[in-house]
């Protein structure tokens, strides 16, 4: 079978993006580099913050108290479904695992 004017040709960039032209292959390949650039720096962001949690629970066990302070987790996750709606909410549970390991 032959392309024809209605059938653009596909290429190696077209095939592995899912696009139908290379200039759409071209953006998708940009867009989805930038992703994984985003996606490091937000690995580094929960690190970070995973860090600084483990902070804030040995201090406050050292003084004396509980590891986990709740009203400070329904702080968190309204914040996260304020901004981003009910998924946010299940972001921020995972954060909060993360953060503060299972409990």
């Amino acid at each position: 079978m032959t392309a024809t004017a209605a059938q653009p040709q596909t290429s190696a960039a077209t095939a592995g993006s899912g696009a139908r032209t290379d200039e759409a292959a071209n953006v998708i390949t940009g867009a989805r580099e930038r992703i994984d650039t985003l996606d490091d720096r937000i690995i580094g962001l929960i690190q970070e913050r995973m860090a600084v949690s483990a902070v804030i629970q040995e201090t406050r066990i050292a003084s004396g108290g509980r590891r986990v302070n709740l009203s400070r987790e329904m702080e968190i996750l309204g914040h996260y479904r304020d901004a981003l709606g009910k998924p946010g909410t299940s972001l921020a549970m995972t954060l909060l695992e993360l953060c503060r390991g299972r409990i």
